[in-house]
């Protein structure tokens, strides 16, 4: 969860060049913590007791759409916060 936010940080060393073609501003503290509770949720409602990468997945793109900004490059190439999210996951 940490790790993931910190990459839509265009501005954080180890963030991908893309991100810093693409956004404008990414993700806080906040987006952790926000991930972390909603891992645990979908965890807890797929009956399993331990957070696993597929629950952080699952919740990633409801929890960053509203955090992460597009610059005006994305907006420009069609690229809108859930591609950008996608393509956070994919690696």
């Amino acid at each position: 969860a940490v790790e993931l936010a910190r990459r839509t940080r265009p501005g954080t060393t180890g963030s991908p060049d893309w991100i810093k073609h693409w956004v404008s501003w990414g993700a806080g503290p906040r987006a952790v913590q926000s991930l972390i509770v909603g891992g645990k949720a979908r965890a807890a409602l797929q009956g399993s007791y331990l957070v696993r990468r597929e629950d952080i997945e699952a919740i990633a793109e409801p929890v960053l759409r509203h955090r992460v900004i597009p610059n005006y490059n994305a907006t420009g190439e069609g690229i809108n916060v859930e591609d950008i999210v996608q393509h956070l996951l994919k690696g």
